[in-house]
């Protein structure tokens, strides 16, 4: 690394990064810098890349810090670098962006100078961006709930995906919650990928109806935990692995194996400990993208709850289109009215 007055230059591979304002405190509870940011994310660098290669990435900005106002930025800038490729992604609406899809380090660290402290990749490669290869669920503990409760359903939910042929790899989101990425073969559609996360969702729910939920609106889930079916939906995406989330203590997701979640805990994952992991563990998840799974089986499970059970489609998030065979969006206590 070279200093040079308000600037630094980090050698990340074969590229140099500069980074402006490398002294900028970023998170002032803990005195973390922009440096402070960059070198993590040089740190974890392979782990990085491993989750976010060539995908569309939504970059969340805080060019001020966590206590700073912050945006999420969808579309390359324009003075993106040439040695960082774009995809092109088109949303619900019928719009499309070039989004930044990462294939080195040195683009993450490209991205830390810009303020970006969360990489949100889409579930598809650059390739392809309108088949899916992961199925990516979402454990949400809801008021009255917490990260245990999450850490139980996410037992539960194993069994599940396995009888279902499918392997989930555990990650924390680096809050409260848990999510559960399946590589799958990219041969479905956005709707199918959500079908089968529906399926899942409700096979969850049935074999623990008091703990976990798949109710859309907020008034019915009581204290429970929500497995986020919506974020599969097109234009949805979750925190990458090894990113850096907005909170004060600066808490990373950081991807874990089954046997340890059990005994994991959100706040033991940070900007200073997860390079030690990282260069004691290596990436835990570096094996996911080699056994994709195929969704048969969850399809089916689909189909059996539509015609034996009745249970077709779910709401769709607001933003998106009204969607064929959707239920009504109408917060349940309104249509009562």
């Amino acid at each position: 690394m070279e200093l040079m007055g308000e600037t630094a230059e980090l050698t990340v591979g074969e590229r140099t990064v500069r980074l402006t304002n490398p002294d900028k405190v970023y998170f002032p509870e803990r005195g973390f810098t922009k440096l402070d940011l960059a070198r993590y994310y040089l740190a974890v660098g392979e782990g990085i890349v491993r989750a976010l290669r060539d995908r569309p990435t939504m970059l969340e900005r805080y060019p001020d810090g966590v206590e700073g106002e912050s945006f999420f930025q969808k579309r390359a800038p324009k003075n993106l670098p040439d040695w960082i490729p774009t995809g092109r992604i088109s949303f619900p609406s019928g719009r499309y962006a070039d989004e930044i899809c990462p294939t080195e380090p040195a683009a993450v660290v490209w991205g830390a100078n810009l303020g970006c402290l969360t990489f949100h990749p889409w579930p598809v490669r650059r390739q392809d961006t309108d088949h899916p290869d992961e199925l990516r669920i979402d454990l949400d503990p809801q008021p009255g709930t917490d990260y245990r409760d999450a850490v139980r359903v996410a037992g539960e939910l194993r069994p599940v995906l396995e009888e279902l042929g499918l392997r989930g790899w555990p990650k924390t989101s680096g809050g409260r919650g848990l999510h559960v990425f399946v590589p799958i073969e990219p041969v479905w559609t956005f709707t199918q990928v959500r079908r089968a996360a529906i399926a899942i969702a409700r096979e969850l729910e049935r074999r623990a109806p008091r703990r976990i939920t798949t109710a859309w609106w907020k008034e019915e889930r009581g204290e429970k935990v929500f497995v986020d079916y919506n974020q599969t939906a097109r234009d949805r995406t979750i925190a990458s692995a090894y990113s850096v989330r907005p909170w004060p203590h600066a808490p990373v997701s950081a991807p874990l194996r089954w046997e340890e979640v059990p005994d994991a805990r959100p706040r033991d994952f940070d900007l200073a400990s997860m390079p030690v992991r990282f260069r004691e563990a290596g990436d835990v998840h570096a094996d996911m993208d080699r056994e994709p799974c195929r969704l048969e089986a969850a399809l089916e499970l689909a189909d059996r709850d539509e015609r034996e059970h009745g249970l077709g489609d779910l709401p769709y998030p607001p933003e998106h289109p009204k969607m064929k065979g959707e239920p009504k969006r109408v917060q349940p206590s309104r249509a009562k009215k």
